[in-house]
């Protein structure tokens, strides 16, 4: 392996339960609205301005889906800011890759403005080599061409790296780019676990087992 190209939602941050908690704290702390039981499931498979639409709709709010999406925004950046830690062992596999010589791309879905200032808290903004989002590409990490970029952005073939990553449809675009994909145990989905193993190449429980 001469590049490692690394999600960080689920995979190197504890930040998958961070919109599930932005959704409840705007209805409950910001409106004073009781979250219905069934909420979380109803906007689950809705996209971001959907969500925004549905929440108006159901709720009655004077917001436009631009205010809203604005706000929620706003309280995610201040989590990653201020609160979302590290998985564990993460930092030690970052720095461990460093010392190994291998090249590190930060390969994400989420914009620079949520991972700048969350890595950088953290101390670990210096150990990657090079960062790319699917905003950069326009496209999902359904599709390869972020991994793709990822490995330019490191001057190495596809198959020259393994990238990290921790859901299904991930796994599958880095696949689709022809690199090794080692999977990477999250709670978060944790019900994906066997298809993650019949997906990737290895797959860990706990970062500590690539130390």
């Amino acid at each position: 392996m001469l590049g490692a190209i690394i999600d960080m939602d689920g995979t190197i941050l504890d930040s998958m339960d961070l919109w599930e908690r932005v959704d409840i704290d705007f209805l409950s702390k910001k409106r004073g609205i009781e979250v219905p039981a069934d909420y979380m499931g109803a906007i689950a498979p809705l996209g971001y301005r959907e969500t925004a639409l549905y929440t108006i709709a159901r709720f009655s709010l004077p917001d436009t889906p631009e205010e809203l999406m604005t706000e929620w925004e706003d309280m995610a950046v201040h989590e990653y800011e201020t609160a979302l830690p590290l998985k564990p062992y993460a930092r030690e596999f970052l720095e461990k890759l460093r010392a190994d010589g291998v090249k590190t791309a930060l390969c994400t879905s989420s914009p620079e403005n949520f991972y700048s200032p969350a890595l950088r808290r953290l101390g670990v903004y210096s150990l990657f080599d090079a960062f790319v989002t699917t905003g950069d590409v326009g496209k999902s990490k359904a599709y390869p061409d972020v991994y793709l970029e990822a490995a330019r952005r490191l001057g190495l073939k596809a198959h020259d790296c393994t990238a990290f990553e921790d859901i299904p449809l991930a796994a599958a675009g880095a696949k689709a780019a022809g690199m090794n994909v080692c999977g990477v145990y999250d709670s978060h989905s944790a019900d994906k676990t066997s298809e993650m193993k019949r997906l990737c190449d290895r797959y860990v429980m706990s970062l500590a087992e690539l130390l």
